[in-house]
Parts: C-alpha cells; structure tokens; sequence
C-alpha cells in the first residue's frame, strides 16, 4: 500500500508564506516558493491597485519566509533615498548595495569581519530589504559609532 502524503510533502519543500499589504488588489497571506521573486507575488495578490507607487518596489527582490510586503500609496513614501546613489565615496572607494551585498562584500566594510557580515545579510533575510542605510542600527551589535564608520560605504536601492 502506498503511502498518500508522501507528494505533498515533496510539494511543500521550499514552500514559504509573505504578507502582502498596502496598495495591492488582494492583500493577505500567500504561500510562495522560497527565492520567488516579489513580481510573482503581487500578481498572486491580483497586481498593484491605481493607487499604488510602483517606482518604491523592487519588483526582482527574491521573498523569504515571513517576509512582509507593504505597497504605499502614491506619494506616501517620500523617494529621494530612490535616486540612484554615486559609486564611489568622497574617498574613491566603491559603495555597496546593501539590499545585495554578498558576505564577502559585508566583509570589505571597515570594522566588518565574518560574524557581523553574516548578521546583515540574517536580518535582511528575516526582515526583507533595509528600507534606508540607518536601519543597520536595528542589527544587534551595530551602534552609532558603528554606522557612523559605515555610512560613507553603503547604500540602499
């Protein structure tokens, strides 16, 4: 006798869930595939309202379990963080995406080594994408002083 269960859970593996709020046509929780990208998921969701500020989503960011999505209204979120930031700092050395950043680049950062690079991208991976360079500051560990030796060589897009 074969056992019924077994294809569902193979189905299941990789499965995650994501929130999806704000200005989308059918808000609610979703069941997607881990790594998905956010554009399949606010299809899942019926797509963007008339109301939503599609130019503050990133449209290829990859959802993550407990990921929660919020679609502002226009003009709800103000965009200049958006614009797209200078490559290099006033030093001359290259900025990095923090939203994309791979621990080997965390790594590159002043005062950054292994640990706390793997503690940026656990957050972004538990929290979703940092809305502004400042919410490094939500990181444990990470201070003031350390955001302070860190601002000139980050970003967030």
């Amino acid at each position: 006798m074969k056992k019924e269960k077994e294809p569902e859970e193979v189905k299941s593996v990789g499965k995650v869930y994501v929130d999806v709020k704000g200005e989308v046509v059918r808000p609610g929780l979703y069941e997607v595939k881990q790594g998905d990208r956010l554009k399949f998921v606010i299809d899942r969701a019926g797509g963007f309202t008339a109301e939503a500020d599609k130019k503050v989503i990133n449209l290829a960011v990859k959802v993550s379990d407990e990921m929660m999505i919020y679609v502002p209204k226009i003009g709800e979120i103000e965009t200049p963080r958006l614009a797209p930031p200078a490559p290099l700092t006033d030093s001359g050395k290259d900025r990095i995406n923090i939203n994309t950043a791979t621990q080997q680049e965390f790594e590159t950062l002043p005062g950054i080594g292994p640990a706390k690079a793997s503690t940026f991208i656990q957050y972004r991976e538990e929290n979703g994408p940092f809305e502004a360079i400042e919410d490094i500051k939500n990181i444990s560990g990470v201070g003031e002083k350390t955001f302070e030796k860190l601002k000139e060589y980050i970003y967030v897009q």
